[in-house]
């Protein structure tokens, strides 16, 4: 890793686009050097730190082997300089909505890459960052991007509210572990607000047949109800930034200051 003025560290996955990648763009403009972890690198990406001179690195990793990114993690932050950060962040944004059916009707091999790119990805990363990170000085933060649909149920969707259920309940626990730890990390599950993303198009697109509630997203859509993920973006990082980030490990981006 090549020297940088940056005192700020920040990993994101799902970083090639959508929310991801307008996180991992405002935090370049910001002065952070980035990782940014994605099955494919982004060129869009690749360009935004040539305004700021910002460190960005950008992997191939592919989550559904969620073994391997935490392990290529976990290495990857021993060759660092803790000492060097003010801080390090780990943002677990990657996630999938899949094909949207019910679970009687699903594909066993979706369903198994959905909850280890939903749930075992994000709890691998976490615990390889915790562990890495444990003697370096700078604050230590954990965000993991939820939704409301891990705390209201929508058919055909099982596997993406468990696994964002599984995120929002074992953020609980962690922040019970960390904050008896010396210079324990805060962790926040935040649901960033309903956003244009791939993954609505993907809800939108679907057979009304598997999705009955296909129809509710295409209205808010039509209504102009949808987040541009530049927008929500900054609200998370907003989020991020507060000074109470981590009271509550369970939280929306709405939640008032």
């Amino acid at each position: 890793m090549t020297t940088s003025a940056s005192s700020h560290l920040t990993v994101i996955t799902g970083a090639s686009r959508g929310l991801g990648r307008a996180m991992a763009e405002q935090l370049l403009q910001a002065g952070h050097t980035v990782l940014g972890i994605a099955r494919k690198s982004s060129p869009e990406l690749a360009e935004a730190p040539k305004a700021t001179g910002a460190e960005l690195m950008q992997w191939e990793q592919d989550l559904s082997d969620p073994v391997a990114a935490a392990a290529r993690l976990s290495d990857w932050l021993r060759t660092l300089d803790g000492q060097r950060f003010d801080s390090v962040t780990l943002i677990n944004n990657a996630g999938t909505v899949g094909n949207p059916a019910p679970l009687s009707r699903a594909v066993p091999a979706e369903l198994a890459q959905a909850l280890r790119i939903g749930l075992e990805a994000p709890m691998l990363l976490t615990a390889a960052f915790l562990g890495g990170t444990r003697e370096w000085r700078g604050a230590r933060k954990v965000l993991n991007i939820s939704s409301g649909l891990g705390r209201n149920a929508l058919g055909s969707q099982a596997p993406y509210c468990a696994a964002k259920a599984g995120m929002d309940h074992f953020s609980r626990a962690v922040a019970l572990e960390e904050v008896h730890a010396p210079n324990g990390a805060r962790i926040v599950s935040l649901a960033p607000g309903i956003i244009d993303t791939d993954m609505q198009v993907q809800l939108r697109g679907a057979s009304a047949e598997q999705f009955p509630d296909r129809t509710r997203f295409v209205s808010m859509k039509e209504e102009g109800r949808l987040d541009s993920p530049q927008s929500a973006a900054a609200k998370v990082l907003a989020y991020l930034a507060r000074a109470d980030f981590g009271s509550n490990p369970v939280a929306d981006v709405r939640d008032p200051a």
